[in-house]
Order: C-alpha cells, then sequence, then structure tokens
C-alpha cells in the first residue's frame, strides 16, 4: 500500500514538475519529458542493480557462509526459529548466514520477500541470550515482511532520478542564459566568457547533481531510520516487547560496528553517531530512543 501510493505521488510530483519547469525555463515540453525519460532510466537502474545483486554483495562483503543443513545445536535452533517467525507473518522462510564478527550484529537482505536471508554474527551468537536472538531474528523478519528492501530500492530510484533531471534541467537553463543561438550551435561560445554551452553545461549539472545528491540522501536516511522503528515494533508483536527491549540494551553494549557500509544501512545495529550534525546522515536512530519507542507501545 505504502509502495502504491509512493508511486502515484511521484507521478503527480512529475507531472506538475514539468509543467513548472516549461513555464519558467521556456525549455521546450518534448525535451524536457525526454530528459525525465533518460532521468528515470539512470536512476532507476543503479538501484534495481544493487536490489538484484543485495544478497550476494551482502554474503561477499562479510563474508558469510549461508547453513544448508544445520551442524550443530546453536544452527538447529536457529533455523527453527526462523521457520516458526516466518509462518507467524506469513512469508516463504528466510535462509540462514553466518559470519565471523566480533560486533553483535544482523541483518536482512533480498530482493524480495521469497528470496531474503537472514544473516547474524558470531559475537551476536556469543554474547547473547536465545530471548534477545529471538528479538533480533524477528526484528529482521519485520524487515522482510515489511519489503523493505523493495522499498528503499524504489524510494532512492526516485531520488535519484530528481537529482538527475532537477540538475540537468537547470543546467540547461543556465546554459542557455550564457550563450546565444544554442539550438542551432550547441558550441558557440559566449561573447564576455569564452565558455561553450557543453562546458557550462556539463559543469553546471555535475556541481548540481554533487549538491542535490547530499541533499537528497537526507530523504533516504530519514526513511531509513524510520523503518528502524517500524521494525522494532514488528518485532514486539512477533516475540514480545520486552525481549526486544532487552536486545536493545544488549546491543548497547557492543563494539563499534565494523560492518561494511554497503550493508550498513540493513542492520539492526548501525554506527554511532559522532555529534548532532552527523545524525542527519545516519542509517540508524539511537539505541536509546529506539528503547524510549518501544516502552510507549
Amino acid at each position: 500500500m505504502f509502495r502504491a501510493l509512493l508511486f502515484v505521488l511521484t507521478n503527480l510530483s512529475i507531472l506538475l514538475i514539468l509543467s513548472i519547469v516549461c513555464f519558467f525555463t521556456g525549455i521546450h515540453s518534448g525535451s524536457v519529458q525526454k530528459l525525465l525519460l533518460t532521468s528515470l532510466l539512470f536512476g532507476f537502474t543503479g538501484s534495481f542493480i544493487s536490489l538484484f545483486f543485495s544478497k550476494w554483495i551482502a554474503i561477499k562483503s562479510v563474508n558469510a557462509h549461508v547453513i544448508k543443513k544445520a551442524n550443530n545445536t546453536i544452527e538447529k535452533w536457529l533455523i527453527n526459529e526462523i521457520v516458526k517467525q516466518s509462518e507467524f507473518v506469513g512469508i516463504k522462510t528466510p535462509e540462514l548466514a553466518i559470519y565471523e564478527s566480533v560486533d553483535i550484529n544482523a541483518f536482512a537482505t533480498g530482493a524480495t520477500q521469497n528470496s531474503a536471508l537472514i544473516a547474524v554474527s558470531t559475537g551476536l551468537l556469543k554474547n547473547m541470550k536465545k530471548n534477545e536472538i529471538q528479538a533480533v531474528l524477528a526484528h529482521e523478519m519485520s524487515h522482510i515482511k515489511s519489503g523493505d528492501m523493495v522499498t528503499m530500492t524504489l524510494l532512492q530510484g526516485i531520488v535519484n532520478t530528481f537529482v538527475i533531471f532537477f540538475s540537468r534541467c537547470a543546467a540547461q537553463f543556465i546554459s542557455q542564459l550564457f550563450t546565444k543561438n544554442t539550438e542551432q550551435n550547441e558550441n558557440l561560445t559566449t561573447n564576455f566568457l569564452g565558455l561553450s554551452y557543453n562546458t557550462i553545461y556539463h559543469t553546471v549539472s555535475i556541481i548540481l547533481e554533487l549538491t542535490l545528491g547530499i541533499l537528497a540522501s537526507i530523504i533516504t536516511l530519514w526513511y531509513s531510520r524510520r523503518r528502524e522503528f517500524f521494525a522494532d515494533s514488528g518485532a514486539a508483536q512477533i516475540v514480545g516487547k520486552e525481549k526486544m527491549i532487552d536486545a536493545l540494551l544488549r546491543l548497547q553494549n557492543n563494539y563499534e560496528s565494523t560492518v561494511n557500509n554497503s550493508i550498513i544501512a540493513f542492520c539492526i545495529n548501525g554506527k554511532k553517531k559522532k555529534n548532532n550534525f552527523t545524525k542527519w546522515f545516519a542509517t540508524h536512530p539511537s539505541l536509546s530512543q529506539r528503547i524510549r519507542e518501544l516502552k510507549k507501545i
């Protein structure tokens, strides 16, 4: 439902932006529509490629071992717990992987609900009690059930599209201000700068893409933080609020997360924020904040 609403709002926004851009810049609507299609192609291609290879990338990033068959008691217990929880939420049982790390952490990944994987660290298995591990698994199960991997991909694709579209529209408008007869000769230099249309266009578009990209990341990271609250709440519904609170309290005593940045957003425990400024670029809210939200339930 959320993803459908997101697409509807996005389409309406695009139509509105097209009208505004054409009116104020004088750019022909045909060229704007062509630019929009190009932006959509580049904006979503990278996101969907990342989603498609997300499981493979995650496994390689932490050198995780996928458990096909339980070799000991703890692996058997983990598999049984995942089976039980997946049946409870009504999804196909995710794969289980274990990776070597002193970091107390876990993550879920995969392109769809039916091709998901839950990975846990050896540090988590050594330092957490079973009720806390249950809560961590439930947290990751909630991510999978909510389709967070797909939603994050769609959101990133939309943000990428808008960054490319806005930066290149603005670059085209600015380039036309500083050149003459650009429709006849795009390489014609200006009278006072000595720069061609293409030089101005590419320079401005690169600068704007970098600037807007940084600002746009604040949007995706805000959603990343919000989904952690939802996953905590979902875990509380699966195994109980107290177990989830106990797990988060245990994570507060964890080492600084050492997980690769490419998958940190999907882990239950993110990087600790250094100051108030870095919180805008954090993938996770603070553990104390997450505990406070859970206690309100």
